[in-house]
């Protein structure tokens, strides 16, 4: 059934892909994205436990570690789950800074469906799994929470609803890649907001454009564009980096 299940989204994409509704460059943007969305990763072989949300069930694949000193709540992009290459990368630095990691896939995942749910019921999925995961396996610990393009917006609207310490996103699409794109479409605001420390990891090719830096931001450009796939390496070096810098600062809170 997996096989049959993987086989059949990957007829969909390829259907999808020749398109004629899809420009040579936009086709060859979305082959990326699909890409990235389907890395295989050992990672995703760890402890997974369903946890109840108003929106139907969420899973969580957690990667623990001893004695951790702090957790990193992780989210999936829009079309995709959560063994991407930048995910992977992003929960090995964090092992390497002996952070236990939970990667969350939203109810819309679990149910089968690619198409993202509305705002409000992602938004409301994630806060519910942080509560429980706060309560529960991760109890006790600072939490840093971020994701990978949809799941990092949907980290950066909640991350004072979850009391999060700092918040790490990568490839964060900072605005629809159309020539015609306003600055009303900019989603730089949902950054703005924050008043944690924020990691941005972005391709210096991303057709989604490279968010400014700011005092509680800190931008990395990597190799590549939206996918991060050609620059994993210097993704996990960026996380390895930044994440050090926010523990030392929530010790010093504490």
């Amino acid at each position: 059934m997996i096989f049959g299940h993987r086989r059949a989204r990957n007829l969909s994409n390829a259907i999808l892909l020749r398109s004629c509704c899809f420009s040579p460059r936009s086709r060859a943007f979305l082959r990326s994205t699909l890409a990235a969305e389907r890395v295989p990763s050992p990672l995703v072989d760890a402890d997974s436990v369903e946890i109840d949300t108003p929106h139907g069930p969420a899973r969580v694949h957690l990667h623990s570690v001893d004695k951790p000193k702090a957790a990193l709540v992780l989210g999936h992009g829009a079309g995709g789950g959560v063994n991407s290459g930048d995910l992977a990368a992003t929960t090995e630095a964090g092992h390497e800074e002996g952070l236990a990691v939970a990667l969350v896939e939203q109810p819309y995942r679990v149910a089968g469906r690619r198409s993202p749910a509305p705002t409000r019921q992602l938004d409301a999925a994630w806060t519910a799994v942080l509560e429980h995961l706060r309560a529960g396996e991760l109890k006790g610990l600072s939490v840093v929470v971020g994701g990978r393009s949809l799941g990092a917006r949907v980290a950066c609207r909640t991350a004072e609803a979850t009391g999060a310490v700092g918040v790490l996103c990568l490839a964060f699409p900072l605005q629809p890649p159309r020539r015609t794109a306003s600055a009303a479409e900019s989603r730089l605001h949902e950054l703005d907001e924050l008043t944690v420390p924020t990691l941005v990891v972005q391709g210096a090719r991303d057709p989604f454009g490279i968010p400014p830096p700011s005092a509680h931001r800190t931008v990395v450009q990597v190799p590549g564009n939206h996918s991060l796939r050609t620059g994993l390496p210097a993704v996990a070096a960026a996380v390895r980096e930044w994440l050090p810098g926010v523990l030392a600062r929530t010790c010093l809170v504490r």
